[in-house]
């Protein structure tokens, strides 16, 4: 980390010649992310639900980060976390179209919404913020492992510290339905599949890493849903491009190291520039880890191949 520890998107490393996905990047930090990546050189391909909106959010990045003989690549796929079906055929046209991954950015989310489902069934926050993201990583794994210096990036919350994982009703098809607990659910699961997984691609030796990030309190679509933090957010909240900096501090610098979390630095983690830190015991609680990774893998449908537990246990033995 820079020596005045005001870290900013300045500092990022050439990407010439990296591909990097960021999801749910038309707006927010996901749009601050891919428009950072895109300036720095990387090809960036925007994974959105909605293509239209994605085309747009192209156009803006390549009006800003080009000029100055800057050349911006970035292409838009159609993502839709919410439905299986979908992430398998954006994996399935990715790895068509390109040979390397060198970065995903599993960035989209929902946030406190009404009650609702994803086309497969699973409540919604839980099936898009963290089924959707494991999917989408097991899918696009290969390419990941095959390419040098790759990373996985989950971007979770401070709303990890509100969730349990109730495995006897993770859907909450039984007890009431109480979203802000979801979230922080869906938002521990983040953190749970980003240190198993670190913990995975060890035992096999695999040198892509996996790492975590939060923003802090920012003010993005995603808070649509909460009149109280929409409320707040001119008091507290900072701008996008602030709240994408751990994201892309995560993703780019070069003492980062597997398993690492990273969020503002300031008061609370509410704000300032990126730092490491650390997220709750529930979230490293290893045996918690293993049994939401095997009911992910049951949920999702996607297998991990090669890093599944009993290769995972020869490996390290």
């Amino acid at each position: 980390m820079s020596s005045n520890n005001r870290w900013t998107s300045d500092e990022i490393a050439d990407q010439t010649g990296r591909v990097a996905i960021v999801t749910g990047s038309n707006s927010g930090i996901g749009y601050e992310a891919a428009l950072a990546l895109a300036r720095a050189g990387a090809t960036v391909i925007l994974a959105v639900r909605d293509p239209d909106r994605g085309e747009e959010a192209a156009r803006r990045i390549r009006e800003t980060a080009g000029g100055a003989g800057i050349e911006v690549d970035v292409e838009v796929m159609t993502l839709d976390l919410a439905s299986l079906a979908s992430v398998k055929a954006f994996a399935d046209a990715f790895e068509r179209e390109h040979e390397a991954l060198h970065l995903l950015v599993n960035n989209a989310g929902v946030m406190m919404p009404p009650e609702s489902r994803t086309a497969d069934g699973f409540e919604l926050q839980f099936g898009t913020n963290h089924l959707g993201h494991f999917a989408l990583t097991g899918l696009l794994l290969d390419r990941l492992v095959e390419t040098e210096g790759s990373r996985v990036v989950n971007v979770a919350s401070m709303a990890h510290n509100w969730g349990t994982i109730d495995f006897e009703d993770l859907q909450w098809d039984r007890k009431r339905y109480k979203k802000v607990k979801s979230y922080g659910q869906s938002k521990l699961a983040n953190l749970l599949f980003t240190y198993e997984l670190q913990r995975r691609l060890e035992a096999v030796g695999a040198k892509t890493v996996a790492v975590a990030a939060h923003p802090g309190w920012t003010a993005t679509n995603l808070q649509r849903s909460s009149g109280l933090f929409r409320a707040m957010n001119p008091i507290f909240a900072m701008k996008a491009w602030q709240g994408a900096l751990p994201t892309l501090y995560a993703a780019t610098a070069g003492d980062v190291e597997g398993g690492q979390y990273f969020g503002p630095g300031g008061f609370m983690e509410m704000r300032g520039y990126p730092r490491q830190v650390q997220s709750n015991a529930m979230s490293r609680d290893q045996a918690l880890a293993a049994r939401l990774w095997d009911v992910s893998e049951d949920l999702s449908g996607v297998r991990f191949a090669g890093l599944d537990a009993g290769q995972t246990a020869q490996a390290a033995s």
